[in-house]
């Protein structure tokens, strides 16, 4: 053996001999002290755990918050590659209880195209006007019933935020800040939704109180189409956010209003409001005084706040122009554990319980209705537009479209792809113009599959699948109506006569349908 060798052995063995010696006399981990050296594979295996169960262990419909085929159909969509399946389902839809059915029609009044691309390119707008119902002066229709949702910059990298934002451009959608501001990222050309949180990022003082000047401001320099204030989101209802002093640069203090290197505490409540009273005031105030559409965000609870809400709305002529709600299986803010899992309803049950007030007070008409909580997958969107959603936000599946892997490691600011991270490094692979173009894919493939999905129900848009179109299964030999079990009456979940014909014409087409060729001479005879 030559003398290199001899020494880097001599280093090895002493290096493990040290290692040893440590685990030894250490007292912090009883495994160590009992199996030094060895004990440590077993902290390996746990810290890579999660890969090898994400990559190696798990079945394709079994890994949470978002199995290895929904992942992959949204990767292939945001490629624009291949995302069909084969060799038919591997869910176990005989014995899922829960499992939603969505029910096809033989003839309908819309027939799909039977070129796979069909639809890719199609408009899809949202079925009612944004504030139209109340007057807002600068009401609109939203281009795309597919928008992506509030994730801040701070939680996000700027350069996720950019790819994100010049993807909504490439889209025609609709990109909401989240509660961290309107920052240079968010300006690259995509309509905004500028969202007020507790701490008023964007829109602050000195001292940290709102500022309608800032906000006006703001307003004015920016592409931003309606306001939502923030009650709360279904990561972590009711509990107000913290950004670690260490994450916060001196591009997000400026973007935020805040001390650059301080831990940045965002409230559990406003301070503008105190009620749903005073609530309603302050939507009144916004929308006057910048005639935007005025909105609201929030996870399901305790229903009294939706009950005054509504009773409120039908008494003083106030109100908000739409409603965003958020299941409780959102996820895209850090939380403890106990909130991520049990704390406020999932997105169906909180949805069709707040829809029912509105309707029952006949507002439902009125609002725009927007869903939130893994809704960017077809399955759980159809269901959210049978059950009265007019548009759905996509948050966790527009991450994934730019790169995100699942890794969960959102919190540590060692998120490997540099979707959630402030690291410059993990920032660096991160391409915004190419990620901006899988952005810009994947909401136009979901609002694609959608399409094809509501002409298979014979309906030519999302927004007009009704709950009777869907059937959601009690086991191998029983199936209950959407509507029976949310307790729907007829008409409830869709928009009203005048907004059916007004999309209905805005969606037909004088192409032929169903790709077949002419009809015979006989059919014609008949």
């Amino acid at each position: 053996m030559s003398r290199g060798l001899r020494a880097a052995a001599a280093a090895a063995v002493s290096a493990v001999a040290a290692v040893a010696v440590r685990d030894l006399l250490q007292r912090d981990h009883a495994l160590l002290r009992n199996f030094p050296v060895l004990g440590h594979g077993r902290y390996l295996i746990e810290a890579i755990g999660p890969e090898l169960r994400q990559y190696v262990v798990a079945g394709n419909d079994e890994e949470r918050p978002f199995t290895r085929d929904q992942r992959r159909w949204v990767y292939a969509s945001a490629k624009k590659e291949n995302n069909y399946f084969g060799f038919g389902t591997d869910n176990d839809i005989e014995y899922t209880a829960g499992y939603p059915i969505i029910k096809h029609r033989t003839f309908g009044r819309a027939v799909p195209l039977s070129n796979p691309s069909a639809g890719y390119e199609a408009s899809v707008p949202c079925a009612k006007i944004l504030g139209a119902a109340r007057g807002r002066a600068r009401a609109f229709r939203p281009e795309s019933v597919v928008n992506i949702s509030g994730m801040s910059f701070g939680s996000l990298s700027g350069a996720a935020i950019e790819a994100l934002n010049r993807g909504a451009k490439l889209a025609g959608c609709l990109h909401n800040t989240g509660e961290g501001a309107l920052s240079p990222y968010h300006r690259n050309g995509g309509d905004l939704v500028f969202q007020i949180g507790t701490a008023y990022f964007g829109c602050r003082d000195e001292q940290g109180r709102f500022s309608l000047e800032r906000l006006k401001d703001l307003v004015a320099a920016n592409p931003v189409r309606a306001l939502e204030i923030k009650l709360s989101q279904g990561a972590k209802p009711s509990l107000g956010g913290l950004l670690p002093g260490a994450k916060v640069s001196a591009e997000i203090a400026e973007t935020r209003g805040i001390p650059q290197g301080v831990d940045c505490v965002s409230p559990s409540r406003h301070a503008e409001f105190s009620g749903t009273d005073s609530l309603l005031d302050w939507v009144e105030m916004l929308a006057t005084e910048t005639g935007l559409p005025v909105g609201i965000k929030a996870a399901v609870g305790d229903l009294g706040f939706w009950d005054e809400l509504t009773t409120l709305m039908t008494t003083t002529g106030r109100g908000v122009d739409f409603v965003t709600i958020d299941g409780g299986e959102g996820g895209t803010g850090a939380a403890p554990l106990i909130f991520t899992d049990s704390v406020s309803l999932p997105f169906q049950i909180g949805f069709a319980r707040v829809y029912r007030m509105f309707a029952e007070r006949g507002l439902h008409e009125d609002v725009v209705f927007v869903g939130a909580g893994k809704l960017g997958l077809p399955d759980n969107a159809i269901v959210a537009f049978a059950l009265g959603c007019d548009m759905v936000n996509v948050a966790r599946e527009a991450m994934l479209a730019i790169g995100c892997i699942q890794a969960q490691k959102c919190h540590t600011d060692t998120c490997p792809t540099g979707v959630a991270t402030q690291n410059k490094w993990l920032t660096r692979g991160l391409d915004p113009q190419l990620k901006s173009v899988r952005a810009a894919n994947y909401i136009q493939t979901l609002r694609r599959d959608l399409l094809k999905v509501a002409e298979a129900c014979g309906v030519e848009h999302p927004g007009l699948i009704d709950t009777g179109s869907v059937e959601i299964l009690d086991g191998r030999t029983a199936a209950t109506g959407l509507d029976e079990v949310y307790d729907y009456r007829p008409g409830w979940g869709l928009p009203s006569k005048a907004d059916q014909e007004t999309v209905i014409a805005l969606m037909t087409t004088s192409e032929p349908q169903g790709g077949s060729a002419p009809p015979s001479a006989e059919a014609l005879g008949h």
